[in-house]
């Protein structure tokens, strides 16, 4: 688009699809988040009724806990946080700001920004799938079943194989010390060897029906 474009538009909200840059075990791409965040914000403003815009997605974002994994790219808490806070800043050519979050490890940057965003008053939705009771942590079934679904050819089904399925409480205080690398050598947290593009889509829909849900009750708010 260019700025004439989005200038026509009748204050559009602006989606901005927040992912990772970050080893996802032996068997799914790095990009893994960032893929399921775009393909998340694109069927939330196919599905919307309101004027809207995707952003540019954050591919490297916190992700300090999966240091020591080949491949693994990581700005760190501090940075994502005030990342998010300038884009919002910037955009006050929108009605608002949506990130749509697919990376669990940027959740105290969220948290971060989002106090910044209400100390200034700014209209903006933090957003990430809820888990269901079902659902693995990283690189499991959950998420090489969604990837399964979106890019059949992404997922190397020959190197898929269980991790730590410990839950995830267990493992909170080791990873503090020594990040995923202390709890599981492959970097998976579940078991994938379950996954299946149709479970994939039974999960992708759910979060993309709480996401249209969630954005257009918060539109409604201003």
């Amino acid at each position: 688009m260019t700025s004439a474009e989005v200038a026509a538009l009748d204050v559009p909200i602006l989606l901005v699809p927040v992912g990772s840059f970050e080893q996802h075990g032996p068997h799914l791409p790095l990009d893994t988040d960032t893929l399921i965040a775009v393909q998340l914000a694109s069927v939330a403003q196919r599905r919307l009724d309101i004027d809207s815009m995707i952003g540019p997605a954050i591919t490297v974002s916190a992700s300090g806990e999966h240091h020591g994994f080949p491949g693994t790219l990581s700005i760190g808490t501090d940075t994502t946080a005030a990342v998010l806070v300038e884009i919002v800043r910037s955009a006050d050519w929108a009605r608002g700001v949506v990130f749509v979050n697919g990376h669990g490890g940027n959740a105290d940057a969220l948290a971060r920004a989002h106090e910044v965003f209400a100390h200034e008053e700014r209209h903006v939705l933090v957003w990430s799938p809820t888990a269901s009771a079902d659902d693995d942590v990283h690189a499991g079934r959950t998420e090489t079943s969604v990837i399964a679904h979106l890019f059949p050819d992404a997922v190397d089904w020959e190197r898929v194989a269980a991790g730590n399925t410990a839950p995830i409480s267990d493992l909170m205080s080791p990873m503090r010390v020594g990040g995923v690398r202390a709890v599981s050598e492959s970097g998976v947290l579940g078991d994938p060897t379950g996954a299946s593009a149709e479970l994939g889509a039974r999960i992708f829909t759910r979060w993309c029906d709480d996401l249209v849900n969630a954005v257009a009750t918060w539109s409604e708010l201003r």
